[in-house]
């Protein structure tokens, strides 16, 4: 199994050199150069596994450069039942009306990005050693909220590497702020940007294709790697949940062998619904994926129009890890229906001159008979999360309430019965204030972070998560901020650099 570039398919590297890499040298995506296929008698065998057995099942299909043992020894490490709430890593909360919640929010940051940062660390340093580098990873993030803490925390001391998060400054919630400034590890960093995550991502982009930043950073010793979902390492481990829950529907009996489900996807970055999107193109029955946007709308307009264009007002909202407006992973759908690099080159040039591009008629009917999508804004966050707690006594958090919003519609709008997984993707004590002030207006408001954690959980009688209850106390060891054409310089300082 090889990878090659969304822009440039000539050429194929290894998934430990995809791994290790992050990037393409050519700005493009590692996709890899085929799909494996799951059939049904594989999907039967896969009810039995718990979460870690399905896990080893899917990587060592695309990692086959990889020794077994080790990919179970990195699964076992990496999905440990003492790292999440309740010994399961993405449990199933089903309702009798045919709606399921997928909860990826039980590790050690509550966030859904855990499912594959707890993972990459070990996926990473062994790809260092296959591809015989030499040299030490510099990981570089960009986070829209909750990569970063994941990131942190997955990368915290790992033997030779060293990881930097860039986030918007006042882009993030406060606990999320909270969480990756008070973060412990000898070779974390955290840097606020001095503008939104377009431009955070974007400056990370910039710094990957910079030959003088890239050559410099060897000289002292390091390669650098992304964590963001633009990483293979990152996107792979995805897959695996979606297999998981419709595993656990099965053998639940909640869904018949081979039935066809819908899955609902709050998305910003489009990774989490394209790793939805490959699980389907290995076999998994999949109905529709439905994409569900903030007001920060612009999958929303692709989706349904073949139209990209950035060139709009930015929002930002009470879900900002969806607070988004250069979805990179759409790169990655787009070379999979079209199977044309050079296309994919041209559009992604034309949004990078232009903030703007249209795909053709034939590659938008492809993405139409997948995707649906729909979008709302806060007000209409805010009343979801309290129809839900009021419906089901189910709290969600304003992201994972997007995507119960945009999935009620749906089935509203088309009267498909299909059984729907609504993908959960955070802790609503991550967004305690908003929650609180969406469940009793404005009480969430008048109270600090943690004075709004106290009052949520006594109005719910849900309890706190450790993660988050621990680190109210703790001390901030970063302070540092930059502007957007300053963070090369902070990577090169960070690698040991000297002018």
């Amino acid at each position: 199994m090889n990878y090659i570039s969304t822009r440039d398919c000539r050429a194929s590297v290894s998934a430990a050199q995809a791994i290790a890499q992050g990037i393409s040298s050519d700005g493009g995506l590692f996709v890899p150069q085929l799909f494996p296929s799951i059939s049904s008698h594989g999907l039967k065998n896969m009810e039995g596994m718990d979460y870690r057995g399905r896990a080893a099942e899917i990587l060592e299909l695309y990692l086959s450069d990889f020794d077994a043992c080790k990919i179970a020894d990195c699964v076992t490490k990496a999905y440990a039942a003492e790292k999440f709430s309740g010994g399961i890593p993405a449990p199933v909360v089903t309702f009798k009306d045919g709606v399921s919640f997928l909860e990826l929010w039980h590790g050690p940051t509550c966030a859904f990005k855990d499912m594959a940062l707890q993972i990459l660390p070990h996926l990473l340093t062994l790809s260092l050693k296959k591809i015989n580098s030499g040299k030490k990873a510099l990981i570089l993030v960009a986070t829209s909220g909750d990569t970063g803490k994941a990131a942190l925390e997955g990368f915290k001391n790992v033997n030779m590497t060293k990881i930097i998060v860039f986030y918007p400054m006042n882009g993030v919630s406060a606990m999320q702020e909270r969480q990756m400034r008070t973060q412990e590890g000898d070779n974390v960093s955290v840097i606020a940007v001095r503008g939104n995550f377009d431009d955070a991502q974007a400056g990370v982009k910039k710094i990957f294709g910079d030959a003088d930043i890239c050559r410099k950073a060897e000289k002292c010793g390091f390669m650098l790697s992304s964590a963001n979902s633009i990483n293979w390492g990152r996107l792979l481990p995805q897959i695996v949940y979606y297999f998981s829950a419709w595993c656990d529907l099965a053998s639940a009996g909640v869904i018949k062998q081979g039935e066809k489900i819908n899955f609902c996807v709050p998305t910003g970055n489009f990774g989490n619904i394209l790793a939805a999107y490959y699980a389907g193109r290995m076999g998994l029955p999949i109905n529709r994926l439905i994409c569900a946007s903030n007001a920060n709308n612009v999958l929303t307009d692709f989706l349904t129009t073949g139209v990209y264009d950035r060139n709009r007002r930015f929002y930002t909202t009470i879900s900002p890890s969806m607070d988004i407006l250069v979805s990179s992973n759409l790169e990655r759908l787009l070379f999979d229906i079209t199977g044309d690099d050079r296309q994919v080159a041209e559009w992604m040039g034309q949004l990078a001159k232009y903030g703007r591009y249209q795909i053709d008629g034939a590659s938008l009917q492809k993405v139409k008979n997948t995707f649906s999508a729909g979008f709302c804004g806060d007000a209409e966050t805010e009343e979801e999360i309290r129809r839900v707690f009021s419906a089901r006594h189910y709290l969600c958090d304003p992201h994972t309430a997007v995507a119960a919003h945009v999935c009620r519609e749906y089935r509203e709008k088309t009267g498909d019965k299909s059984h729907t997984v609504i993908v959960s993707t955070a802790s609503p004590y991550k967004f305690a204030p908003d929650v609180l002030n969406a469940l009793e207006q404005g009480k969430g408001a008048a109270q600090g972070t943690f004075s709004a954690v106290r009052s949520l959980s006594e109005i719910t009688r849900v309890s706190v998560p450790k993660p988050i209850a621990n680190i109210e106390n703790k001390p901030l060891r970063f302070s540092k901020a930059c502007e957007k054409g300053q963070m090369g310089s902070a990577v090169l300082e960070a690698a040991g650099w000297k002018a």
